[in-house]
């Protein structure tokens, strides 16, 4: 906690100005709708067995995304991803697998090959390289015959491609020539930037140009066509790195952008097979009430027209986990080579105390400026390539390449601030609207597995969706956007999903479709329908709505009415009554009986309801939910609601009713059967009563006429059988038929006199 403080402390006193932010930065931006995984309209690739769908190819001169996952690379329809049209698998030996396992590895994770760099080559080949157990190889593959196919001419990866699987890496074909960002050994502490071709082009091993980095993107920017300064093309790498520049005795992390220049060869003795151009500076992403610098994870370049137009969009989160924050800056081309070829240098200076302090270097540069690109200033002296240049330069750029100048954002703001779940990915496309405005849209992958698609309005950011993609969420890792086919390919650790840029047909109202404010999307009024824009709109304007600025949708015709549902309840019951805006941010507003309803012990509001708690009379009526967004409402639904009663009953109620009125009678009618059973059967003789048994044995006893022989026989026949109906009592399951048959045929009656006579029944009629 104390270095924390104190690394917060220095930040304070050394830059306050560029680490908190301007205070005009749009934040905690609700998007205005939620689209679940099941109406996404998306469809999901995922092959049984394979994962890490993170590295990916358009090849739209064959209609393929040609995808990099596990140990697999698989060819899929561009249309749709669901089609597989081939396969190839790339897998690691046993014998390679042992390897990484004896050197300390993960033998089911990390010793894999996974698959981390595709790029299409000039011939139409490709060339992909993977992790292959900790030990990276390349090889190139082709496409024929409707088949994937390796080469199987293996060359060493080192440099190309990272050993580690979860190692952020970067890469870039240019010319024929491949650029990477990566790391050189096993244990990944040799960061490094590097060229291959014959004469191998890298950065040098020092915390000077690299300090533990995290590489995220690289560009290849077209600088040197039409350049009035004879200027060359230029590589720029976007990362995050322990800074070195920072008085602190804790590590503090921030962005940073590097460039090298494409036709840089090295230098003749100084930085032999070393970049001559390499220069660095910070990355400014500035955000309110934050101290710490936010971290890049991801860049996207996109150019209107030439490079000069170019304009770099990144995400970046904060470094703490304490509040998650992330948010959108965007960099101009132009600000960023301003930096490099106009802004002063960084040097190390020692104290007294050994610590080294970087100051800005204000002594004269050497001629030519360090890090410059061979130009027409450099010519005129005799200069036309780095080998030519002079020590003095190039002992300049190895000790000290860093810029002192940070550089801005655009509005020296960020463009989206949002807290909630982290921002991984983005990519950007212009559209242009109804009319001919032209607008970037920015989808923006999250750690929750979800998409942010949002646009900037004259600095009003607008967040119209977000899709939910993966259920349980799985982190967005690549993103992809294809212009022809308007599709986006997102891919996690799970699976990959493709979706189309501009689902109109979500807005089901002329009120949604122009409030969502969606460059893609117009309401037809003819088709009675909201539509993407196409050429036949652009042609009848005056049977279309579309209103981005600012959201007017008073062209759209007006909303009848909804349908009333009629209700009833019993007292004392609680009701809840459903109503689900469109839109995230409109304001919802529930009446009774044409006056507004206000929060109290009986009614509670609840997002997507009304709840109505121990409902009484009071509370029958005539409801109606309504929402409220940018002055435009809009009725949702309307409840006649009403308390039950005898007399008036809902057709619902009056079934519940019949139903229980049925259940009753069947419950008393089955009670009388059973009634009349039992009756029946003591009736019978059946179901010998114990108080009966007991009064027959007394009387038997205390009878004392020794002349009646006949009838003390009985009597004794009458103790056997009151011995049996006892025994038949107790194992009454276990008697025959037979038994119960001469049961039957015995008769007791008692005599006036009040002795018991028993005989037989000789004939079953005297019963």
């Amino acid at each position: 906690m104390m270095f924390l403080l104190a690394v917060l402390c220095v930040l304070y006193v050394w830059s306050p100005a560029t680490l908190i932010g301007g205070q005009g930065a749009t934040s905690n931006i609700i998007p205005r709708k939620t689209v679940p995984i099941s109406s996404n309209g998306g469809r999901l690739f995922h092959e049984e067995g394979v994962w890490n769908y993170t590295t990916m190819l358009l090849r739209e001169d064959l209609n393929m995304l040609i995808l990099g996952a596990r140990e697999a690379i698989f060819a899929l329809d561009l249309d749709d991803i669901t089609v597989k049209k081939s396969m190839v698998n790339w897998k690691v030996t046993e014998q390679q697998q042992k390897d990484c396992y004896n050197k300390g590895k993960d033998a089911m994770n990390e010793c894999k090959n996974y698959i981390r760099v595709l790029h299409k080559r000039d011939d139409g080949r490709m060339y992909v390289c993977g992790t292959k157990a900790f030990n990276p190889s390349c090889d190139y593959m082709s496409y024929e015959n409707g088949q994937l196919n390796l080469e199987n001419k293996q060359e060493d990866g080192k440099g190309k491609c990272p050993f580690d699987p979860f190692q952020r890496y970067t890469s870039e074909m240019v010319d024929g020539a491949l650029y990477s960002a990566t790391s050189m050994n096993f244990r990944g502490s040799e960061p490094v930037m590097m060229r291959s071709t014959d004469e191998v082009i890298r950065t040098v091993f020092a915390s000077t140009w690299l300090n533990e980095p995290n590489f995220v993107h690289m560009a290849h920017i077209l600088e040197g066509e039409s350049s009035q300064e004879g200027d060359d093309d230029k590589i720029y790498l976007f990362f995050s790195e322990t800074a070195v520049e920072y008085d602190s005795y804790a590590k503090v992390d921030v962005s940073r952008v590097a460039r090298v220049c494409k036709g840089d060869l090295g230098g003749q003795r100084t930085l032999q097979k070393k970049w001559t151009s390499f220069l660095k500076a910070r990355l400014d992403c500035p955000v309110p009430n934050i101290n710490l610098p936010l971290l890049v994870q991801d860049v996207f370049h996109l150019c209107q027209d030439d490079w000069t137009t170019c304009v770099f969009y990144g995400v970046f989160t904060l470094q703490l986990d304490s509040s998650q924050y992330s948010a959108v800056c965007a960099y101009k081309i132009e600000d960023i080579k301003r930096v490099f070829s106009k802004s002063k240098f960084k040097a190390p200076v020692t104290v007294e105390t050994s610590f080294v302090k970087w100051v800005m270097y204000s002594a004269e540069l050497p001629d030519p400026r360090p890090g410059a690109c061979i130009d027409n200033h450099a010519r005129e002296k005799g200069i036309t390539k780095s080998l030519d240049l002079p020590d003095k330069t190039l002992q300049f750029i190895k000790d000290k390449p860093l810029m002192d100048q940070a550089v801005k954002a655009i509005g020296k703001r960020a463009l989206l601030v949002k807290r909630g779940t982290a921002f991984t990915r983005i990519v950007v496309v212009t559209v242009t609207a109804l009319n001919e405005s032209s607008h970037e849209v920015m989808f923006i992958g999250t750690k929750s597995g979800s998409v942010l698609k949002a646009v900037n309005y004259d600095g009003e950011m607008v967040i119209m969706e977000e899709i939910q993609l993966f259920e349980p969420s799985e982190p967005i890792k690549i993103l992809r956007l294809s212009n022809t086919k308007q599709q986006l390919y997102v891919g996690s650790e799970v699976g990959v999903v493709q979706l189309s840029i501009s689902e109109c047909g979500r807005y089901h109202t002329c009120l949604d479709c122009v409030l969502a404010r969606d460059p893609y999307c117009v309401w037809d009024l003819n088709a009675d329908r909201c539509s993407t824009i196409n050429s036949t709109h652009r042609t009848r304007t005056s049977t279309v709505i579309q209103s981005l600025s600012d959201g007017d949708a008073s062209q759209c015709p007006p909303i009848g009415g909804s349908k009333t549902v009629n209700i009833s309840f019993f007292h004392g019951n609680t009701v809840k009554l459903w109503c689900q805006p469109y839109s995230n941010l409109a304001k919802v507003h529930w009446q009774l009986n044409g006056q507004p309803i206000r929060p109290s012990n009986t009614f509670q509001f609840l997002p997507d309801s009304l709840m109505i708690i121990n409902a009484s009379a009071e509370a029958s009526g005539y409801y109606t939910c309504s929402s409220v967004e940018r002055k435009h409402e809009a009725q949702h639904v309307a409840y006649d609601l009403k308390m039950w009663s005898g007399s008036g009953t809902t057709a619902s109620l009056h079934g519940v009713k019949e139903k229980e009125n049925t259940l009753v009678a069947m419950v008393v009618l089955l009670s009388l059967i059973l009634a009349m059973l039992v009756i029946w059967n003591l009736y019978k003789g059946y179901f010998p009563l114990p108080c009966c048994h007991s009064r027959v044995k007394d009387m038997a006893n205390r009878s004392v006429d020794a002349n009646q022989a006949q009838q003390h026989k009985a009597a004794s026949s009458t103790g056997n059988l009151n011995s049996n109906n006892n025994y038949a009592n107790d194992q009454r399951y276990s008697f025959s038929r037979e038994t119960d048959r001469e049961t039957d045929r015995l008769s007791t009656t008692v005599g006036s006199s009040g002795q018991i006579s028993m005989r037989y029944i000789d004939d079953e009629s005297e019963i």
